[in-house]
C-alpha cells in the first residue's frame, strides 16, 4: 500500500507519528513516500497547520494527527 506522509523539519509529532508506523502490523506492506511541507508551497497551505498527515494513494483517505496505532491500523484495512 502506498502512503503519503506529510511532515516538516524538526516536527516532533510527525517523529511521534513514524514511530507509530514503525509499530504497524502492515508495516513490510507500506511503501511511504514521505513530504516536507517547507518544500512545496502548495502542500504547506493544505497541510501546514495539520502535520503530520498520512494519505491512502489508493482512496486519497488522510488521517491527521493526533493518532494512535489502532487507529492507524483501521486506516490501513
Amino acid at each position: 500500500m502506498k502512503l503519503a506522509f506529510y511532515t516538516g523539519p524538526e516536527c516532533g509529532l510527525c517523529d511521534l507519528a513514524d514511530d507509530i508506523l514503525a509499530q504497524s502490523q502492515h508495516q513490510r506492506e507500506l511503501d511511504i513516500t514521505k513530504y516536507n511541507i517547507r518544500e512545496d508551497t502548495q502542500l504547506y497551505h493544505l497541510y501546514g497547520a495539520r502535520i503530520p498527515v498520512l494519505k491512502r494513494q489508493d482512496t486519497q483517505q488522510e488521517l491527521g494527527w493526533p493518532f494512535d496505532l489502532e487507529t492507524l491500523e483501521l486506516f490501513l484495512q
